[in-house]
């Protein structure tokens, strides 16, 4: 029989021992992580969920096993989801005779039943319900959580008999409750239940007082299911759980709090209704009930999918999706999940599992842990790395606080029973990993080998900035001793990605990671864009990390041109020659529109950047290699429909401006343009469209603009002949232009000239 937690596993044998009229062990016995009581005797064994998944991968067959009952599946651990896969596919492979049983108060029977074959049957029991109040005190938005439920257990315990149990989000916060009771309430016995507290201590939290007084149970969500905490008549439930989502940004698992889903709400206030009628403090309102979500997602959703990704292909399944899931694993957590194996070196490029995979699955850890232990037992440190792996998983080992050297210390010098049974099982791993001891390889070493992106190097002064292998960005607490670190391992982080505050780390020395990760060091070329040209620097990198550079002088050429060209791309709007683009554009040539020229930018763009390490292309090359794109009959129509300069009467040339918002138009001085009594004409014919004629004086300064010179000649001719006359009077002003020769002479050079 599996169960979601090693409290709820431990009190459910010893109930079912004890209504045999046995001890726990007998019959019925247990088996969790750091707890075990079995004999030969024994024929029901409660399990936490990933112990069963160890079970039957070890045994595909469950050779000594008939049924396997899921409890509390509505859970929907990853390890429950994960053992039910595996137990469907062993029961329809190799064991037709295996009976699978999945039970929950609140489960969705149908659903599972169509996961579990169309001959599993529903089994409905209504069992004994008591009476239950529920009492809807409301939130208190400004109020530290803490405040709020230290009022409202008062409250409980001055208008309901019997003991109470109070649903908190944490750890901390139970903690900060615990100290407003303890002054109000001296005499009351105030019991913690949650994970980290000793077996002796749960069992105390479960039972009845032995000297018969009421007592406060302040518990996770650990209480919410499977236990039935003798003589508790009285909710009171916060209405917040904690969960472990796992950030794939970050690459880390953090904790995140948000209100409990209305079966969650359900589950807890039964608590006070098991042995007898009962009242369900809720500290929200009846009115936002409805709001919250039915159920809390299913951990396959949210977690870090490595260990079941390793697990699957352990089992010979090298995509998980090929199981049977109630929920199947996103693709995209599935691809991250491979990634971090693949660089663990526990799965090859197709998924299958490695050597290396097989000895990591063997341990009964992560695959992060199993690495870093694995790796301490090839240097002969494997105790202290097993010590370290746990030191990670069991939260409260050597305290509190991100030293994870300092918290070995702490727990090293600890006697107590807790600490005890942790290095038992860390020495168990040890032997697992058929390590030695002797070596010397650091601390930091040890959690690098199962985290290697997690190799971090300080930003600033401060040490608040940090920088992971990983290219991940972490911050920690300046005032924190690890914060004078040039280098750290991150062995955990709590909060979103780009604000991921390590909550746990241990240094590590540059010249240690010079001896113990030179596999993981590469020499690497890297080009830099400065604004304005390439920098070629030659690096020692880990990762994302810089450990050393220096200029490279000897660049990737073909590299250099290809960056040149993207750079080249983000700016062709200012790079490209607008004249020869508006020519184009105006001839009706795609082949030179700026989106043909972007999208074809390293055919006809990247050899004009050969050699170079700047965009200053000169202009001339760059229009040819413009022009060089058009065959031989788009040039003959640029060349025909948009020329690139008019040719006056007098012989002068003169560029078009087909870019302005007056375009296409032209600059040239009145006397040019004398005999010419046809407006010129730019475009397609017959039509074509007028080109405007900017007319300057001898000086240059502009006099009119027209698209009709014969108009123009004879209209406002006679007032603008008039002004310039007196302004130029050694310039030819005639009052018919129109039938006078061309020239830019004065009308001396022009008459000597036999004009």
């Amino acid at each position: 029989m599996t169960s979601p937690r090693r409290v709820a596993a431990r009190a459910a044998a010893e109930r079912m021992a004890e209504l045999l009229g046995e001890k726990a062990g007998e019959t019925v016995g247990y088996l969790t992580r750091l707890d075990s009581r079995q004999s030969a005797r024994t024929r029901i064994l409660v399990v936490t969920e990933a112990i069963f998944v160890n079970r039957i991968l070890q045994d595909p067959e469950l050779s000594d096993v008939s049924a396997v009952l899921f409890d509390e599946a509505h859970e929907r651990h990853l390890d429950g989801d994960l053992g039910l896969a595996l137990a469907l596919e062993a029961r329809e492979v190799l064991r037709e005779d295996l009976r699978v049983l999945v039970m929950s108060a609140t489960i969705d029977g149908a659903r599972f039943a169509r996961l579990m074959g169309p001959a599993a049957p529903v089994i409905e029991s209504e069992g004994k319900a008591h009476p239950l109040d529920t009492v809807w005190l409301g939130s208190s938005p400004g109020a530290p959580v803490e405040d709020a439920m230290a009022s409202a257990i008062l409250t409980a315990w001055r208008e309901r008999d019997g003991d109470i149990l109070a649903f908190l989000p944490g750890v901390r916060e139970i903690e900060r409750v615990r100290e407003r009771l303890a002054a109000r309430l001296p005499d009351a016995p105030v019991l913690p239940l949650h994970g980290q507290v000793e077996a002796a201590g749960q069992r105390a939290a479960i039972r009845r007082d032995p000297r018969g007084r009421r007592r406060i149970v302040l518990a996770t969500a650990i209480a919410e299911t499977s236990l039935t905490l003798d003589g508790v008549s009285v909710v009171v439930d916060s209405g917040l759980a904690r969960h472990a989502q796992f950030d794939k940004a970050a690459g880390t698992t953090h904790l995140v709090t948000r209100r409990a889903s209305q079966a969650a709400a359900a589950q807890r206030a039964g608590r006070a209704a098991r042995q007898g009628p009962g009242t369900a403090y809720r500290l929200w309102e009846e009115a936002s009930h409805a709001g919250r979500t039915a159920f809390d997602p299913p951990e396959i959703a949210t977690a870090d999918l490595a260990p079941l990704v390793l697990r699957t292909a352990q089992w010979g399944s090298s995509d998980p999706a090929a199981l049977r899931w109630l929920d199947p694993p996103p693709q995209a957590s599935v691809a991250a999940a491979r990634a971090q194996l693949q660089t663990l070196g526990a799965l090859d490029g197709a998924g299958r599992i490695t050597g290396r995979g097989l000895a990591l699955a063997a341990l009964p850890l992560d695959p992060q842990a199993a690495a870093m232990v694995l790796f301490g037992a090839e240097h002969g440190a494997a105790e202290t790395a097993a010590r370290l792996a746990l030191l990670l998983q069991e939260r409260g080992l050597g305290g509190r606080g991100e030293d994870l050297e300092a918290r070995l210390a702490r727990w090293n010098a600890d006697r107590s029973p807790r600490a005890e049974a942790s290095r038992k099982l860390a020495a168990g791993w040890a032997r697992a990993a058929g390590g030695g001891s002797g070596g010397d390889a650091p601390l930091g070493v040890l959690l690098a080998a199962g985290r290697p992106d997690f190799v971090a190097r300080r930003r600033d002064a401060s040490g608040e900035s940090w920088l992971t292998a990983g290219g991940r960005g972490f911050v920690l607490d300046p005032a924190s001793p690890l914060a004078r670190a040039e280098f750290l391992v991150v062995g955990d982080a709590q909060g979103q990605a780009k604000g991921a505050r390590i909550a746990a780390a241990a240094p590590l020395a540059e010249s240690d990671i010079e001896r113990w990760l030179a596999d993981r060091i590469e020499r690497r070329g890297v080009l830099v864009w400065t604004g304005e040209r390439i920098e070629a620097r030659l690096e020692r990198r880990l990762g994302a990390i810089v450990l050393a550079s220096g200029p490279d002088p000897a660049p990737d050429a073909e590299a250099m041109r290809a960056l040149l060209v993207d750079k080249a791309v983000e700016k062709l709007g200012t790079l490209l020659p607008r004249d020869v683009l508006a020519r184009a554009r105006f001839a009706g040539i795609g082949a030179l529109s700026e989106d043909r020229l972007r999208d074809s930018a390293t055919l006809w763009l990247a050899p004009l950047l050969a050699g170079r390490r700047d965009l200053d292309i000169p202009r001339g090359k760059l229009v040819e290699g413009l022009l060089g794109l058009l065959d031989w009959d788009e040039r003959q129509r640029l060349d025909r429909l948009a020329p690139r300069e008019f040719a006056s009467p007098a012989g002068t040339f003169h560029p078009i401006d087909y870019a302005g918002n007056d375009a296409p138009s032209v600059e040239v001085r009145a006397q040019a343009l004398f005999g010419l009594d046809r407006h010129p004409m730019i475009g397609p014919e017959p039509t074509g469209v007028p080109l405007l004629l900017k007319l300057t004086s001898p000086a240059g300064r502009p006099i009119q603009a027209t698209r009709d010179l014969p108009g123009f000649w004879r209209g406002s001719w006679a007032e603008v002949r008039k002004e310039m006359k007196g302004r130029y009077p050694k310039h030819r002003w005639p009052e018919q232009p129109w039938t006078e020769a061309p020239s830019l002479k004065t009308k001396n050079a022009f008459a000597k000239s036999g004009g």
